[in-house]
C-alpha cells in the first residue's frame, strides 16, 4: 500500500488511476492501472537501489534525471546533495501549506529547519535585564535587551561571539543607556561568519564617560548588515572605538543613523574599517549632529576595496568645535561611490582634514554637496585628493587643496613605480587567464574558487511555484520571509537577486534562473539537447597558490561550442543564475603540487572566445590588460558551481 503523504509525480499517477477506475466498467478489469502500478514500482526500485527513498523530493528529483538526460554519465553528486531534505510527509505538509502563503509564513521557523534555509529568527523583545558583568565566550544568536541599563562601572566582554556561523541575527536594545563608566568590549565578534544581521538600536544613549571597543568586528564575513541606530546619542565624554572592523568583508551594508547626535565631547575612532572589502555600503546619516566637541578619527577606512559605497548625509551638522580626520580613505581602491551631503553644515569652527584621500586604482566618484555651507569658522584640508570629484554649494572660505589628482591613471603608475602592492581588486591573481595558459607544464596562480555562499538546499518544485518569485510580489515574498525592514539583509537578498533574475539578457545570452534542480536540467537540454553531462572542479585544493597543469583535455574535441553555465544566487533557498553564452571553449586539466608535481585536483575551465560585448571596465581586462573583442578570457569553474555541454 502507498504512503498517504507522497509527492507530486506519484499524485498524478494516483489521479490518472482513479480516473481511470471511474471509466472502466465493472465487468472489465482495469488493465491499465495495473501496468501504470507495475511501472511505478520499477522506476522507484530503481530509485530506492541508490539508498534514496523513491517518495521524497531528492528520490524525484534523481527519476527526473534518469528521464530527462539520455546518457548514463556520472551525474554531479554534488548538486543532489542540494535536493530538498524534505521527508515525503514533510512535502506533503509544507505543500499544502504553500497554498496558502499566510499560513505557511506562521510556520516559517519549521519550514526553513526541515527544508535547510536560509532565514533569520524572529528576535522578539525581551523586558528581561542584566545588571552583572557578563563575559560572552563562544555565544550566538542573543537578544539583548535593557541590557547595561543605568550601570556603574563595570566591563561587559564579549569574546568568540557567534563565530563561524552561517545566519547570524543579533539584536541589542537600549545597551548602557544611562550607563556612567560602562565598558562593552567586543573582540572576535561574528568572526568567519556567513550573512550576519545584527542591529544595535539605543546603544549608549545618555551614556556618561566609558568605552565601546569594536575589534575583529565581522571580520571575514559574507554578506554583514550591520544598522547602529541612536547610538550613543546625548552621551557625554564616551569614547567609541572601531578597530579592524568589517575586514575582508563581500558585499555588506552597514547603517550609522543618529550617531553621537546631541554628544559632548564624544570620540569615535574608525581604524581599519571595512578594508579589503568587496562591494561594501555604509551609510552615515545624523552623524555627530549638534555635537559638542567632538573628534572622530577615520584611519585605513575603506582602504583597497572593491566598489565601495559610502554615504554621509547630514554629517556634523550643527556642530561645535568638531574635529573630523579622514586618513587613508578609500585609498587603493576600485570604482566606488561616495556622497557627502550637508556635512559640516552651519557647523562652528569645525576642522575637517581628508589626507590621503580617493586615491583609486580606477575612477571613482565624490560628490559633496552642502559641504560646509553656513559654517562658521571651518576649516577643511584635502591633502593627496583623488579623481573624478563633485563639490556643489561648499564653504569657498576655509577650503584647502593640496596635491589634487585628476589622473588616475598617474595614481596607479606611482604606486607601481614606487614598488607598491597592485590593488588586489584590479589584478586579483589567476582569477582571469589566456587560454595558453592550459597547457601541460604551466604553472600559474589559482584564485580563491572556494564556495563562501549560506549553506542551502534547493526547495522541490511544487512548492517553489506557489511562492511569488518577481518584483512585483516583493511584498508577499517579504512576508513569507518575515522581512519586516526595509534596509534589512533579507529584504536586500531578495530585492537584488529578483532584480538580477529579472535583468534583461546580454547580446546572445540565453539566461534563467532555477530554483530546483528540475528546472536546472529542463533549462539546460533546452538549449543543449538531452545529451548533456554536467562538470565542475572536483575540489578547492590548490586555492591561493601556484598550481602546475598536468592533462589537458578540450570538451568537444576542444572545438568552440556552446555550454550552459549556473552559478549561486543569494536567496533564502537554493537558487542558481543559469546562462547560455556562444562560442566558448570548455577544458578539463589536471591540477598538480607545483614541488612534488602529485596530483591534488581535477580542475573545469571554460574560454570564452567572443568578449565583444564585455564592459571595458570588467576585471578580465584590467587584469589581462586588452580590451573587449581583442581577446579570449578564461576562468575555473568555481566550488559547486557547474557548466553544461554536450556529452562527448
Amino acid at each position: 500500500m502507498l504512503p498517504p503523504t507522497i509527492n507530486q509525480p506519484i499524485t498524478n499517477i494516483l489521479t490518472l488511476l482513479s480516473l481511470t477506475r471511474t471509466m472502466s466498467s465493472a465487468a472489465a478489469p482495469p488493465l491499465l492501472p495495473l501496468f501504470l502500478l507495475a511501472f511505478l514500482s520499477i522506476s522507484s526500485l530503481n530509485v530506492a537501489a541508490a539508498g534514496e527513498n523513491p517518495f521524497t523530493p531528492k528520490g524525484y528529483a534523481m527519476r527526473y534525471w534518469k528521464k530527462q538526460i539520455s546518457n548514463d554519465l556520472p551525474r554531479p553528486e554534488f548538486l543532489f546533495d542540494k535536493a530538498s531534505p524534505l521527508s515525503a510527509a514533510q512535502y506533503a505538509a509544507f505543500s499544502k501549506l504553500a497554498s496558502d502563503q499566510s499560513s505557511l509564513s506562521t510556520q516559517l521557523p519549521e519550514f526553513c529547519s526541515n527544508a535547510n534555509l536560509l532565514c533569520f529568527p524572529d528576535l522578539a523583545p525581551s523586558l528581561e535585564k542584566h545588571s552583572d558583568n557578563a563575559n560572552f565566550a563562544a555565544y550566538v544568536g542573543k537578544n539583548f535587551t535593557n541590557y547595561g541599563t543605568d550601570r556603574v562601572g563595570a566591563t561587559d566582554g564579549f569574546r568568540s561571539y557567534s563565530e563561524n556561523e552561517n545566519v547570524v541575527a543579533d539584536t541589542f536594545r537600549r545597551y548602557s543607556r544611562d550607563s556612567t563608566g560602562h565598558r562593552d568590549k567586543f573582540t572576535a565578534y561574528a568572526t568567519d561568519a556567513n550573512v550576519v544581521d545584527q542591529t544595535f538600536n539605543t546603544y549608549g544613549t545618555a551614556a556618561t564617560g566609558g568605552k565601546g571597543e569594536f575589534t575583529n568586528y565581522n571580520d571575514q564575513v559574507n554578506v554583514p548588515n550591520l544598522v547602529f541606530t541612536s547610538y550613543s546619542d546625548s552621551g557625554n565624554g564616551r569614547l567609541q572605538s572601531f578597530t579592524a572592523y568589517t575586514q575582508n568583508a563581500n558585499a555588506g551594508d552597514q547603517k550609522f543613523t543618529s550617531y553621537g547626535k546631541n554628544g559632548n565631547g564624544a570620540e569615535n575612532e574608525f581604524s581599519s574599517y571595512g578594508n579589503e572589502s568587496n562591494v561594501m555600503g555604509s551609510t552615515f546619516t545624523n552623524y555627530g549632529e549638534k555635537g559638542n566637541g567632538a573628534n572622530d578619527t577615520f584611519t585605513n577606512y575603506g582602504t583597497n576595496t572593491n566598489v565601495p559605497e559610502n554615504h554621509f548625509k547630514n554629517y556634523g551638522t550643527q556642530g561645535n568645535a568638531a574635529t573630523e580626520t579622514f586618513k587613508n580613505y578609500r585609498d587603493q581602491s576600485n570604482v566606488g561611490d561616495d556622497t557627502f551631503d550637508s556635512y559640516g553644515k552651519a557647523s562652528n569652527a569645525a576642522k575637517i582634514g581628508f589626507v590621503n584621500y580617493g586615491q583609486s586604482f580606477n575612477e571613482g566618484t565624490d560628490k559633496f554637496t552642502g559641504y560646509g555651507k553656513d559654517s562658521t569658522g571651518a576649516e577643511a584640508d584635502f591633502k593627496i585628493y583623488g579623481v573624478n570629484n563633485t563639490f556643489k554649494d561648499y564653504s569657498k572660505q576655509g577650503t584647502k587643496f593640496s596635491r589634487y589628482i585628476n589622473e588616475s591613471s598617474a595614481v596607479v603608475a606611482s604606486l607601481v613605480s614606487s614598488g607598491k602592492k597592485v590593488n588586489k581588486w584590479v589584478v586579483e591573481p589567476g582569477k582571469f587567464f589566456r587560454e595558453s595558459m592550459l597547457k601541460t607544464g604551466t604553472i600559474m596562480p589559482m584564485p580563491d574558487i572556494r564556495d563562501k555562499m549560506p549553506k542551502r538546499s534547493f526547495l522541490p518544485r511544487l512548492i517553489v511555484s506557489k511562492l511569488p518569485f518577481s518584483t512585483s510580489k516583493l511584498a508577499d515574498l517579504r512576508r513569507i520571509f518575515h522581512a519586516v525592514d526595509d534596509s534589512g539583509s533579507m529584504t536586500k537578498m531578495l530585492t537584488d537577486t529578483l532584480a538580477e533574475c529579472e535583468r534583461a539578457p546580454s547580446p546572445g545570452e540565453t539566461k534563467q534562473c532555477v530554483a530546483s534542480i528540475e528546472d536546472m536540467i529542463d533549462f539546460a537540454t533546452s538549449v543543449l539537447g538531452r545529451n548533456v553531462a554536467a562538470r565542475t572542479t572536483e575540489s578547492t585544493r590548490g586555492y591561493n597558490g601556484n598550481i602546475k597543469i598536468g592533462n589537458v583535455k578540450g570538451i568537444n574535441g576542444g572545438k568552440v561550442t556552446k555550454s550552459v553555465s549556473c552559478h549561486q544566487s543569494l536567496f533564502p533557498y537554493m537558487l542558481y543564475y543559469c546562462h547560455s553564452v556562444p562560442k566558448v571553449r570548455v577544458y578539463e586539466a589536471d591540477i598538480l603540487d607545483p614541488k612534488s608535481e602529485s596530483k591534488i585536483n581535477h580542475g573545469v575551465a571554460i574560454c570564452h572566445v567572443d568578449t565583444s560585448s564585455w564592459s571595458p571596465g570588467h576585471g578580465a581586462f584590467i587584469s589581462l590588460g586588452s580590451a573587449p573583442g581583442k581577446i579570449e578570457v578564461c576562468h575555473w569553474i568555481f566550488e559547486n558551481d557547474l557548466t553544461w555541454a554536450i556529452a562527448d
